[in-house]
Parts: structure tokens; C-alpha cells; sequence
């Protein structure tokens, strides 16, 4: 049978603030300031060997954007050589990454997909 304490615990200490005259203690805050995350920028790199309806469709598969979106994309990663497909925090964005490197790499297609800060 387990030993039961005579005593309850001791609370731990807090730092007191100020002192008043009256001998009350003014705990003071401290103000954390806290930043929102980082966005990361998905990006699709252009090649010469990925079909475009392939490209259309990791964008709407993976993206859910529409087929007109998806398309309009499609174009400029084809015109520009990138383009951008979302915006993500930073474990969402390489999740997604690595989610279409493995739907391109199934297909036998080498479609490039990276990430970068916002």
C-alpha cells in the first residue's frame, strides 16, 4: 500500500510583482508577443515532358482549384516556367509537395514540385 502524505503538497512559489503599503502583492503579466507563422508558396516548375491535362489535374486534385483556375495556372507555369498553386503553413505546404513528386513520380511524369517562403 502506497504511503500517504501527512502533508499536502507545497503550492510553488510565484514572483511577486510590487509590494502595496497595505502588504497586498500585485502580480505583474508578462506580455508575450507571439507571431503568426510563416506562409510557404507551393510552386510547380515547367518541363518539356508533363502533359498539361496531367498538370491540370494534380491542380485540382491537390489544390482544389477549379478547372478554369487549374487551367489558368497550367498556363502560366507553361508560359513563365513556375507557378504558384497555394499558399500554406510551413508542414502543409511540403506535405503537399511531397504529395505530388509521388502522384508525378506514379505516373512517370518528372513534374517538379517546391516550396519557398512567402
Amino acid at each position: 500500500m502506497p504511503d500517504i502524505p501527512s502533508q499536502p503538497p507545497v503550492p510553488p512559489t510565484l514572483n511577486p510583482g510590487r509590494e502595496g503599503t497595505d502588504g497586498t502583492t500585485t502580480l505583474e503579466r508578462a506580455t508575450q508577443k507571439t507571431e503568426p507563422p510563416r506562409l510557404y508558396q507551393v510552386l510547380l516548375l515547367n518541363d518539356d515532358f508533363t502533359p498539361m491535362e496531367f498538370v491540370v489535374m494534380v491542380l485540382q486534385e491537390y489544390f482544389r482549384h477549379d478547372l478554369d483556375t487549374a487551367t489558368q495556372i497550367m498556363l502560366k507555369i507553361h508560359h513563365d516556367g513556375r507557378g504558384v498553386c497555394g499558399v500554406f503553413s510551413k508542414d502543409v505546404a511540403a506535405t503537399k509537395v511531397e504529395l505530388v513528386l509521388a502522384a508525378a513520380r506514379r505516373a512517370g511524369h518528372p513534374l517538379q514540385c517546391i516550396m519557398e517562403a512567402a
